[in-house]
């Protein structure tokens, strides 16, 4: 029973540690976008509608603009949501799941594997961005809690599992 456990475990550890050293190097997903197309206070506002606390940024830009993925990853699921409109969901090195949302239209599949300069989208104004200036939300979620990031912020225990994506992002 133990050399079972031993035989999946170990594959399943050495799977793990890959996705941690796979190296993420971040870049702006919204073409032509700059450190002027964001608030750079915007991550973690509250008050923020229906979601409360504002979990990612919104990059500002003309309707249709390319957006390609932030980083290398597998596109999990990409569709159309209540409050994130259409919206594609990668998964990208460290564990990190990366949400692009209020896309005007979605240029990739689930299971598609991405890279930088992949289109994945363009920037629109869905779900509940509707009637709203057309923006990007992007948002980095991870998978393994940082326990030492929970606060008593509104909502601050989720702050264990939502990365400010503008200290990644670089043009």
């Amino acid at each position: 029973m133990l050399r079972k456990i031993t035989k999946i475990s170990l594959p399943l550890l050495a799977i793990l540690i890959i996705g941690f050293l796979i190296p993420q190097h971040l870049k702006m997903p919204v073409k032509g976008a700059s450190k002027s197309s964001y608030n750079s206070q915007s991550f973690w506002f509250y008050p923020w509608g229906k979601s409360i606390t504002h979990k990612g940024v919104d990059i500002f830009a003309k309707k249709g603009t390319d957006i390609n993925s932030s980083t290398a990853g597998l596109v999990l699921i990409s569709g159309e949501i209540g409050m994130g409109g259409k919206f594609v969901l990668t998964l990208g090195p460290k564990w990190r799941l990366h949400y692009y949302a209020h896309l005007n239209e979605i240029k990739t599949s689930p299971l598609s594997f991405v890279n930088k300069s992949s289109i994945i989208g363009t920037v629109g104004a869905t779900g509940n961005a509707a009637g709203k200036p057309p923006h990007l939300h992007y948002s980095i979620f991870t998978l393994i809690p940082y326990v030492w990031r929970f606060d008593s912020d509104i909502q601050g225990w989720q702050k264990m599992f939502y990365l400010n994506p503008i200290e990644y992002l670089t043009n």
